[in-house]
């Protein structure tokens, strides 16, 4: 299993004008790159090597392994706009959004990431400094630091591909290391969790992570960061820059703590996790002008991912279900009815008259098809005629004279 180990770097000056200096001239070389496969219509990492290889290398001072990490992040580029063009993420065919991304270039930041290898790259944990390739040379002794948690993994863990990332006058390194998975035991049952906007999870044991104080959070952040941008003066556009992506750090580390919850919860009773399978529920769903903000701000695919990682880490079973119908249906005997459902909160059975939270209900309904889905796929094929027991099955004989 591969997580992602972030540390700080902290350089020198004259290291930290080095670092600089190489991403400029990688970024510089990939956009040089780009428009080459945009007009040759080439794509493909080998095939565009062929045709940019000895310029990237010559003309930006990079080295060998360096120019190909530069090629391949252009053809890599290229491959996600094309499956964000197919799944309709940049607009409808013939608009100006989509035909501007068909016949554009891709374009690199300055300061985008670049990829290291372990030949670019190499760590000396006692030390807790890194060597590193810039286009000055090799960077020797940079100093990083992080959590002992990160430190512990990037020094015990076995390390791939690195990535050099400059974020608000900052350097870190994003550390892919590999972790064992613990080996997936037979569940005995399933906990169901329900994700949504008022409650951001909801399991069937009936606990609720309640969204409330981080949707309070978000509008509070959302009318600070308007009020500031109205104002518009210095100071004001000072402290927007100190407040990016805090609101993105506080949503990640509720998430972090809901999962870490509900994994922990199902490994100690010997459950599997259920989930909804909420793939493309912003397609799907119709909401007023007022709560699309909430939606898209609602980070239901992190919460997920978070929940899936630490499951896998953890060795609890976790299985994607149909959320269709879940918060319709009644737990207990199994009555569908959009009338069930009065309003967001309630849940009123019309056939057994049952009465219960709508989330805590689409929870165990979850809960009962994880169960079911589970059984479904681990279930032994029925064995064959041949191998059944108490059937003679005719062998031939051996052939030849006297048969």
């Amino acid at each position: 299993m591969k997580l992602v180990v972030q540390v700080k770097l902290q350089p020198t000056p004259q290291q930290a004008s080095s670092l600089e200096a190489t991403l400029r001239a990688c970024n510089t070389a990939a956009c040089e790159a780009a428009a080459v496969a945009r007009r040759t219509g080439v794509y493909r990492n080998y095939d565009l090597r062929r045709d940019v290889y000895q310029a990237v290398k010559g003309e930006h001072r990079l080295g060998a392994q360096a120019a190909q990490h530069v090629i391949k992040k252009v053809s890599d580029a290229y491959k996600t706009l094309s499956s964000n063009i197919r799944a309709g993420n940049l607009g409808r065919p013939g608009s100006k959004r989509r035909r501007d991304a068909e016949s554009r270039p891709v374009s690199f930041r300055w300061d985008a990431a670049q990829p290291y290898d372990a030949r670019m790259l190499s760590w000396q944990a006692d030390a807790g400094t890194v060597s590193i390739w810039t286009v000055d040379g090799r960077c020797k002794g940079v100093a990083y630091t992080g959590s002992p948690q990160q430190l512990k993994a990037v020094a015990s863990l076995p390390l791939g591909e690195c990535d050099l990332v400059h974020r608000d006058g900052m350097w870190f390194l994003y550390a892919t290391v590999e972790v064992a998975e613990q080996a997936t035991y037979e569940p005995d049952g399933f906990l169901g969790v329900d994700m949504g906007i008022a409650n951001i999870a909801y399991d069937s044991d009936g606990n609720r992570h309640a969204g409330t104080r981080l949707n309070g959070y978000r509008r509070r952040q959302q009318r600070l960061r308007k009020r500031l941008q109205t104002k518009s003066t210095k100071s004001a556009r000072r402290l927007l820059a100190r407040r990016r992506r805090k609101e993105t750090r506080h949503a990640a580390n509720v998430n972090h703590l809901i999962a870490k919850t509900i994994v922990t919860e199902a490994a100690r009773t010997g459950r599997g996790i259920a989930v909804e399978k909420l793939t493309g529920i912003r397609d799907r769903v119709r909401l007023r002008k007022p709560q699309r903000v909430t939606l898209s701000s609602w980070s239901f695919h992190q919460l997920g991912a978070f929940l899936t990682y630490k499951a896998h880490r953890a060795g609890v079973p976790l299985v994607q279900v149909d959320p269709r119908y879940t918060s319709q249906t009644c737990n207990r005997c199994g009555h569908r009815d959009k009338r069930n459902r009065p309003d967001q909160e309630t849940f009123t059975c019309r056939s057994c008259g049952v009465v219960a939270h709508a989330d805590h209900n689409a929870a165990l309904n979850i809960a009962q098809r994880g169960v079911e889905d589970w059984g479904a796929v681990n279930r032994p094929h029925a064995a064959s005629p041949r191998s059944q027991p108490g059937r003679e099955t005719c062998k031939p004989g051996p052939s030849g004279p006297g048969s």
